[in-house]
């Protein structure tokens, strides 16, 4: 397999398109009224309970600035919202790389959107597991999509901006009113750099967890 190889990338890159799927909600009105503000033309791609803050905080103006991804994707949600963000037609908006004509003809053909920003942070696995009265119910809060869109979003930093966590929203305003709503390459490797920290963090605790809980396994489900 041949990389590509990127020799040319925006220093600062306008926000236009932005998938939000949150756990926690906290802090993300501002972040959103926020895009509105120094982003006028924003677009928000969203599923679920993560939709549904957005429509009710947009109102009227849904409309021009909420998409629900189910309906971009073409592809519904599996039962239990296991699968609702997995999918060709996101991961290509968010790995076409900069000036590249055959990633802008792939985008075309798939009538896709580049996107410039993935809000997302992940179900809280420690406190999950910490709290939970079973295995499975731990098991449960082991996030794929999250960590799938934060990774996508991290690696292709020439072009996109990752948001891993409500705590990094007024450093991310803050650039966005100071650069007429672009954020430069400082602020998307910055981001990157969170996103795999706190990725490396996660996957440890999960793998510290599923240590520690080997032999409940086989007493929590029936084994045929």
């Amino acid at each position: 397999m041949a990389f590509n190889h990127v020799e040319k990338i925006q220093d600062a890159v306008p926000i236009r398109n932005v998938i939000v799927s949150v756990y926690d909600k906290s802090g993300l009105e501002n972040m959103l009224v926020a895009l509105l503000r120094y982003c006028p033309g924003v677009r928000f791609y969203a599923t679920g309970g993560t939709y549904s803050f957005i429509q009710q905080l947009l109102g009227e103006r849904s409309g021009a600035h909420l998409v629900d991804m189910t309906r971009y994707t073409g592809q519904p949600e599996m039962k239990g919202g296991l699968v609702k963000t997995l999918d060709w037609k996101i991961y290509l908006g968010l790995l076409a790389e900069p000036f590249d004509r055959e990633h802008e003809a792939d985008l075309a053909r798939y009538d896709a959107v580049q996107f410039d920003m993935v809000i997302c942070n992940l179900y809280p696995f420690t406190q999950a597991s910490g709290q939970a009265d079973s295995f499975e119910t731990a098991r449960q809060h082991i996030d794929i999509g999250g960590p799938t869109l934060l990774r996508a979003a991290a690696k292709n930093f020439l072009r996109v901006c990752p948001v891993p966590s409500p705590e990094y929203y007024a450093q991310i305003m803050q650039a966005l009113e100071k650069n007429n709503g672009r954020l430069t390459l400082k602020d998307r490797i910055n981001m990157a750099e969170a996103v795999f920290e706190r990725q490396s963090m996660y996957d440890t605790a999960i793998a510290d967890y599923l240590r520690t809980q080997k032999e409940n396994v086989a007493k929590t489900y029936t084994i045929v």
